[in-house]
């Protein structure tokens, strides 16, 4: 069964966004980290990742129907 997420990459990561961004399939099982290498996304680019409004990280499993912020690290002075 095919799941959809609905993805927002923010700032120096908004190039990584899909077309689909809105209703971005996932198979079932798929962490943040399984996201953000199918994007072509870094790790080690991203600072804050939210699921629904709450905090999450690279191990948290998507079961279809989240909202997913990605944020890189601030810079600035």
């Amino acid at each position: 069964m095919e799941m959809h997420i609905n993805i927002q990459l923010f700032a120096s990561l908004s190039n990584f966004t899909p077309v689909s961004a809105e209703k971005y399939p996932i198979a079932p099982g798929t962490t943040v980290g399984m996201l953000l290498e199918q994007l072509g996304v870094a790790e080690n680019e991203v600072k804050l990742i939210f699921i629904d409004g709450k905090k999450g990280d690279l191990t948290s499993t998507l079961q279809g129907g989240e909202r997913v912020g990605i944020f890189p690290p601030v810079g600035g002075g």
